[in-house]
Parts: structure tokens; sequence; C-alpha cells
């Protein structure tokens, strides 16, 4: 009891400092509080509320009975769906295209983040970095649209210049081959910019001296990048790895939708794809919240997984 008699007023101060602490906090940044509203506000509404519907996974949806009314059917919609033919061609397409993604559309940031900080003239590296930047805020549609223009086998200037140098007239759009290198071009080609960002801002917290010190042992540009800027942003590729894991079966249906057609469905047609056709189109609501809950269930343990390795490697890296 003694002790404690002793250890109350001390608990009074920190209590009281902390309140003065989160007062002091908000009467300094009460207005980057109220800037911080609309974005929980959109997320509350269109990410948290809508959760709630996905019990119809587990239900016989009817719109009419909605969805307390409606049958309950426990997971017979995931087992439909697991011994569906098209369940293997839909997670191989998918596959396919997250893997090509990641094992070539996530370097190209880093890459490119790479080859910025090494320019030093500071006019051309803000003029490359406003360029490269550009693609991100382009819709798909104009990109597909783009796309369309240059690989069209009526007058696409790449067809007519593979034409003129091979001698074979290829029809990038139509042909199944074709699909996935497009897909990954046109994800580079828009993403990487944007993607140099985060890793600029990790290289900015990087010493001058080090680079100077490097320079005086004899260290050449490619050793300083070796030795000095991959390992200090090493964590934030970490990162950036455990986040895009997330989203492996998150392929993206917009540009997916629009760069397909009859004649490359069948390595087109992934799971986003499949969950509009199937929920939006034949009006299977709950078969296709079980397919998009499915791909969430996957991407969070993907999360863990990745996250849990990359712990296991380097204690420093993590989101957890």
């Amino acid at each position: 009891m003694k002790d404690l008699t002793v250890n109350e007023p001390s608990l009074k101060i920190e209590k009281k400092s902390f309140r003065e602490t989160m007062k002091t906090i908000w009467v300094r940044d009460k207005w980057l509080y109220v800037l911080l509203i609309p974005g929980v506000l959109y997320f509350l509404i269109f990410r948290y509320l809508p959760m709630g519907g996905v019990v119809i996974a587990f239900k016989n949806y009817v719109p009419f009975l909605g969805i307390k009314d409606s049958a309950w059917v426990g997971f017979d919609h995931f087992v439909q769906f697991f011994n569906s033919p098209d369940f293997g061609r839909l997670l191989g397409n998918t596959l396919w295209i997250s893997f090509l993604s990641l094992a070539f559309g996530f370097p190209a940031p880093i890459i490119l983040a790479v080859l910025l900080n090494e320019v030093r003239h500071s006019i051309y590296k803000k003029l490359v970095q406003t360029s490269v930047y550009i693609p991100h805020f382009l819709s798909w549609t104009i990109v597909v649209g783009l796309t369309h223009l240059l690989f069209s086998v009526d007058g696409g200037v790449i067809v007519e210049l593979v034409q003129n140098i091979f001698g074979v007239r290829i029809n990038f759009l139509a042909d199944p081959n074709w699909f996935r290198p497009l897909i990954i071009l046109q994800g580079i080609w828009k993403g990487a910019g944007w993607g140099t960002i985060i890793f600029l801002a990790a290289m900015s917290n990087i010493s001058s001296e080090q680079y100077e010190a490097a320079i005086m042992d004899g260290a050449g540009r490619f050793r300083r990048i070796w030795h000095i800027t991959l390992p200090a942003i090493r964590s934030t590729v970490v990162i950036m790895l455990i986040l895009n894991m997330g989203s492996v079966l998150n392929t993206g249906f917009d540009q997916i939708f629009l760069m397909m057609n009859p004649l490359n469905r069948t390595v087109a047609d992934v799971f986003d794809t499949y969950v509009y056709n199937v929920g939006i189109t034949r009006g299977s609501y709950s078969y296709s919240t079980a397919v998009g809950l499915f791909k969430s269930v996957v991407g969070i343990i993907l999360i863990l997984t990745t996250d849990f390795i990359a712990k296991r490697v380097d204690e420093d890296s993590g989101l957890f």
C-alpha cells in the first residue's frame, strides 16, 4: 500500500502531462486533422462499411428478400467455385500476370529511381522526373487507346515497323501470346515513374558524406550504388514488396477488361473480370462475392507470410 501511495502523484503527473501533450498537438496541428477528415470518411464509407455485405457470400442472396431473409448456404459457393472448371484457368492466368508484374514491374521504379538519383544536373533531373510521372495520371482507357493506335493491324506504327524489318505482320492485339507482354509493358510505362517517388524519398536520407568517402576510397559509380544506395533503401524495398504481394490476385479490372477480346480471352480472363461477368452480367451476387472474398483472404495470407519471411531474414524489415 505504501508503494502505491508513493507512486500516485507521479501517475497523476504523467496523466496530466499526456493530456497536456495531446492538447498541445491538437492546437498546433488541428487543421491537419481537419484535412484528414475526407480521407477517413472515404475509407469508412467505401472500404469498411461495405464489408458488412460480405455475408452474402455465405447466403443465397435474393435482392427482393434482402440480406437478412436470404437463405443461408454456408460454404456452398466456395465449393462450387473450387470445383468449377474455370478455377484452374482463372488462377493460372491471374498468377502468370501477377508474377510477371512482380518480376519486371516491381524492379522498374527501383532501377529508374537509382538512375535518377545519379543525375547531377538538377534541371535535367526535374525534367525527366516530370516526364515519367505524367503517364500515372492517364486513365487506362487512354493507355489502352494509345496501345491500339500503336499495335493496330491496320496502320499501327509498331506493326508496320515489325513488318518492314522482319517481313512479318503480327496481330499483337489478337494474339494470345502477346497479351501478357503488352499488359506488363503498359503497367511499367504507366506506373514506374510514379513508383520512383517513394524510393527517391528514401535515397534523399542518404548522407552525401558516405558517397564522398567512397569516392576517396576509389569506389566507382556502380560500387557506390551497390554498397551505399541499395542497402540504404533495402527496408523500403521490402515494405513495398510485402504490399505488392497482397495484391497478387488483384491484377486490376480496368486494364485487363479493356485489353480483352474474344481471341485472347483464354489467357486474359482473370478473377477480376470473372467477378464482373458472373456478378454484374449474370446477376450471381453471392457467387461473385465468394470469389472476391477468396481473393481478399489469399491477399492477407500472402502479406502476413511475406512479412514473416522478411523479419526472419532481417529484423528491421517488415510491416508488423
